[in-house]
Parts: C-alpha cells; sequence; structure tokens
C-alpha cells in the first residue's frame, strides 16, 4: 500500500543509509557475527555521515533535526538488506533521547560531540537480576559521599541483560538513591557511569538465541565513585523519566518487527521462485500463494497502524496504550509472518546460513524487551477500563 509517512527530505536520507548499509555492512556482516559485535569505527563511519547526530543540536555537531522518521528510516533499510546496525537503534531510539531531555549544559559539552561523532557508545542499565520488569524494585543502590548538592556517589549493584554493555563509554545506571515507603517508584536517581571509573566491572557477555551482531552484558558495581556531576536529571525522578520514553521505545521494536516481517516475506518469495520441488518452482504452488498474500496482508495491516502510530509520535499525540498496541500487534505479527515463511524454506530454513533463520531467531525477543506482550495487554486492559 502507498505510504505518505515520509517527506524529500527523508527520502534523501534513505538514499544515504541504503548505499552505506549495502557498501560498509552487508559485506562484513557475517564476520561480525562471528564476532558478536560491530566494530568501533563503523559507529564512526556512521558517525562521520550525520546518521548518528540527527537529533543532537547543531552546536554539538549534530543536524538539530529530532524528527524520529529519521531513525524510522534507518531500521527499514538495514532491515531491507537482511541486517542489523548493532546497538545503533538502542543507542538513539532508548538511550539518546534521555541525554537530549535531561543533560544540563556542562554534559551537553561534555558527551554530545562524541554521541554525534560515534566515538562515545552508551548503555542504558536498568534491568537487574531477579528484578525483571519491576523497576520499583530497584536493588543497586547509589549513597551520597557527604551532606552537600555536590558531593560524590557511591554505587553498589549488578545489571544484566544490558545491550551494548561490553563496548560503552557511557553508561546510564538507574540506582536507588532514597526510599519512601509509602511510594516504591519515589527515589530512583540516573546516574552516569563512564568507563574506567574504579569498581566498574564487565561481567560476562551473555550468549543469546539471536541478535548476534548486538553485545549483551552483566555489569557489576563495587563502591563506584561517581561524580555529582553525573547525575542526568534531578535526583530522585528518574521512575518519571523511565516512563517519559517507553512509547518510543515500544514503537521502535515495532518499527523493527514490521520491516523484518517484510524482509522475511520478500526473502521467500525469493527463495521459492528459484527453488524447484517434484520439477516445479516451489512459487508456483497454491499453498506457497496463499501463504505468502497471508503474509503480506498481516504485514500491510501492521504497517497502517505502525505509520499512523508513527505520525502521531512525531506530533506528540502518541498515548501508551497506544504504544502498548502498535508493539502487540506488530510483534505478534511478524513472530507469525516469520515463522510462515521459514516454512516454505522446509528444511534450509532451519540452516543458520539462511537468513531467514537469523530473522526467526531475532524475532523471539520482540515480544519481550521493552515490555512484554503480557504487559503490553495490562496496559492496553487498563485503558478500556478493566
Amino acid at each position: 500500500m502507498r505510504r505518505d509517512l515520509f517527506t524529500e527530505d527523508h527520502e534523501a536520507f534513505r538514499e544515504l543509509a541504503r548505499d552505506f548499509v549495502d557498501k560498509e555492512v552487508v559485506p562484513h556482516y557475517p564476520e561480525w557475527e562471528k564476532g558478536g559485535r560491530m566494530p568501533r569505527e563503523v559507529f564512526e563511519q556512521m558517525g562521520s555521515l550525520g546518521m548518528l547526530g540527527m537529533a543532537i543540536p547543531e552546536e554539538y555537531g549534530g543536524a538539530g533535526e529530532p524528527d524520529y522518521r529519521y531513525n524510522v528510516v534507518l531500521q527499514e533499510e538495514a532491515a531491507r538488506a537482511l541486517v542489523t546496525l548493532s546497538t545503533v537503534r538502542t543507542q538513539l531510539e532508548v538511550i539518546l533521547p534521555y541525554f537530549l531531555h535531561y543533560a544540563n549544559a556542562e554534559q551537553r559539552q561534555r558527551w554530545f560531540p562524541g554521541l554525534a561523532a560515534g566515538t562515545l557508545l552508551t548503555a542504558i542499565a536498568m534491568t537487574e537480576p531477579g528484578t525483571g520488569s519491576d523497576l520499583a524494585g530497584m536493588r543497586t543502590t547509589a549513597v551520597r559521599d557527604g551532606s552537600g548538592d555536590d558531593s560524590d556517589w557511591i554505587v553498589n549493584g549488578a545489571k544484566t541483560f544490558i545491550t551494548g554493555g561490553m563496548q560503552a563509554d557511557l553508561v546510564i545506571v538507574v540506582a536507588r538513591t532514597s526510599t519512601d515507603p509509602d511510594n516504591r517508584r519515589k527515589g530512583l536517581t540516573l546516574l552516569v557511569v563512564e568507563d574506567g571509573m574504579e569498581g566498574f566491572t564487565r561481567g560476562r557477555e551473555l550468549e543469546k538465541m539471536g541478535c548476534k551482531v548486538q553485545d549483551t552484558a552483566e555489569l557489576s558495581f563495587v563502591d563506584v565513585r561517581v561524580p555529582a556531576a553525573n547525575v542526568l536529571g534531578q535526583v530522585d525522578e528518574a521512575f518519571g523519566y523511565l516512563g517519559h520514553n517507553l512509547s518510543q521505545e515500544r514503537l521502535t521494536v515495532a518499527v523493527g518487527s514490521v520491516a523484518q516481517a517484510r524482509s522475511a516475506i520478500a526473502a521467500a518469495i525469493d527463495y521459492t521462485k528459484d527453488r524447484k520441488a517434484f520439477g516445479t518452482p516451489v512459487a508456483s504452488f497454491q499453498n506457497t500463494k496463499f501463504e505468502l498474500a497471508a503474509c503480506s496482508t498481516d504485514v500491510e495491516a501492521g504497517q497502517a497502524m505502525l505509520d499512523r502510530a508513527i505520525a502521531l509520535h512525531v506530533e506528540g499525540e502518541l498515548s501508551g496504550a497506544d504504544a502498548a498496541r502498535v508493539k502487540l500487534f506488530c510483534t505478534e505479527m511478524q513472530q507469525r509472518v516469520v515463522d510462515r515463511c521459514l516454512q516454505l524454506f522446509g528444511g534450509y530454513g532451519y540452516m543458520m546460513e539462511y537468513p531467514i533463520a537469523r530473522l526467526y531467531t531475532d524475532a523471539r525477543v520482540a515480544r519481550i524487551y521493552a515490555g512484554t506482550s503480557e504487559v503490553m495487554k495490562v496496559m492496553i486492559a487498563k485503558s478500556l477500563g478493566l
């Protein structure tokens, strides 16, 4: 179906992104999969092309263009080429908004140029062993080493499932800085822990089923001294900050889900046209046609829903419940479509040398991170007064 979401500027950016992905990512992707990450110099290449600094103000080396649709284009072009861009999506769409919204003037001067250039990589450390989605139950602590507002903070705790944790130069750590027995959500603070701070260590690099080109780590903090100048936003107010960006985080997952489902269909069409069974191209069988027709319809429904949500988000009007609806539908749709497409590959669909297998394993986490499908249903039900 015809889309009317993008302007000429977005399409010009798409050409830039497509050329970069085809020339600088696709040829090296198998090597990156084996190594478990995208090399740092590739982030710097993207930074030099302006891809990482679109939303960063011009005075810090960015483009000063905070239009979320540029992020959408970048995701779509990676999915079209059957690759991912490592932790770029997390850095641009999940982490950067915290810096943009809550960094003070000094922090902007200190960090924004490196973020735009791709020389500073980031991670956000929320999830802890045993807490999962219960952010209010966070046990990592930060205690002032003194009584003044300029006193350092001493951080202790552990985090897990941290995307980009092995490569990050800056880690936004969510820590408990006070306790209010009447409000579990009160008392959380964002502190930026920098690479090299004593007591900050990276533990295991976790082995995942999919998403092989982005590292996922366990992080440990033992008496890490973090200066007051590294507090992001206001002390004790982080729970509200975390909720501020959740709609975009969930929308981001949905963008990837729809784009990757569309790529799965394209891969299945190409394969079934070439593959013969009983002397006939698999694409000529009625079952193949029906399956791909159903998959295409599913994707177009998801795309229409997603594009409407993106437009609302750009206007600042996307509600949390609607973001949940979009994530729920698009991620569940992705799983259905990729599974049906893989089936058309037969035994070869189970072989990792075929991109459809990677699309299948990568898809599974979409129904878990940024809020599980079950959490999305809870949010939607609340919006219905249930």
